[in-house]
């Protein structure tokens, strides 16, 4: 469970900072993207399965991104680039992660897991008061960016802003699939007792979840697609439904659309669109559903030996 959480929060709030055993960005084996073109009779996209927090040493990214960038005239993303640095977000974010009923987080979690809140926070010299009008999920999203940032991971060198900034640099147009309130109503959305499920796992073993956030990264690298499937998608499928329907099936099907019309328009330029891994995994990701409209749909992966 707290694999998923792990995996809610960075693939669904990467932007508010605005996927064995791990691999080592320092392996010889070739990093391998989750990378994949869907092609009608005049043009196509490219959908990459994004990792919202990179390290340095994961750069240079694998060539394929920069052949798919090139071979693109216009990105898109999860939201516009612009809304992230728009004065606006902090106040819409700061609107859902408090309590709209006259609840508390004292009156949403157990007891047992405020405890254990209360003394992780004292810990580090916070305090449970500070949070008290938070929603879990803000606060667990804030425990594991502390968590992402002391391991080296950084937003900025996330793959969404790197070729957010690379867009900007060539003149390439982009935009987003969704609005910052589309994505902060989905999480805002989520029943507390799966929030407090979601901590309190984090809380009963904040060294597991460092493990198991490495394993993410490195099947990401990796391009493991059935690991991630499997250990992702999946488990937060059956572990909790709700969450997974909110924060995946019902955001995919209102992009399937959009992404669609990349395609049906009479324009014959490409579009390169990422979104967090997570969209693009098993029969309800984006990859699929192109793939039962009767779209071509190949795996761009230099390195793999089958699609």
């Amino acid at each position: 469970m707290k694999r998923q959480w792990i995996a809610l929060t960075l693939c669904a709030l990467w932007g508010f900072a605005a996927c064995a055993s791990p691999l080592s960005a320092a392996s010889d084996e070739a990093a391998k993207p989750l990378l994949w073109k869907v092609s009608d009779a005049d043009n196509s996209v490219y959908l990459l399965g994004s990792f919202h927090l990179l390290k340095q040493e994961d750069y240079p990214l694998p060539a394929e991104l920069d052949r798919a960038f090139n071979d693109s005239k216009t990105l898109m993303f999860e939201v516009d680039p612009a809304a992230l640095t728009s004065p606006e977000t902090q106040a819409s974010m700061q609107k859902y992660m408090a309590y709209e009923d006259g609840k508390t987080l004292s009156t949403v979690l157990p007891k047992d897991t405020l405890n254990k809140l209360n003394t992780l926070l004292s810990a580090g010299g916070g305090s449970l008061q500070a949070v008290e009008h938070s929603e879990p999920w803000a606060v667990n999203l804030s425990l594991v960016l502390s968590v992402t940032q002391a391991m080296g991971f950084r937003p900025e060198l996330g793959v969404d802003q790197y070729f957010m900034r690379r867009a900007a640099e060539a003149g390439k147009p982009a935009t987003g699939l969704e609005t910052i309130d589309d994505q902060m109503r989905a999480m805002d959305s989520v029943p507390y007792a799966e929030q407090a499920q979601g901590m309190e796992e984090f809380l009963n073993d904040p060294q597991k979840s460092i493990r198991q956030l490495q394993e993410l990264h490195g099947w990401w690298r990796a391009g493991n697609v059935e690991k991630l499937d499997e250990q992702m998608r999946a488990e937060m499928a059956r572990k909790t439904p709700e969450s997974y329907r909110l924060l995946d099936v019902e955001r995919n099907n209102s992009w399937l659309p959009q992404v669609e019309k990349r395609l049906v328009d009479e324009k014959k330029d490409n579009t390169l669109i990422i979104v967090g891994a997570l969209h693009l995994l098993g029969s309800d990701g984006l990859v699929e559903q192109l793939r039962a409209k009767g779209y071509t749909v190949e795996r761009v992966c230099d390195a793999c030996a089958v699609n």
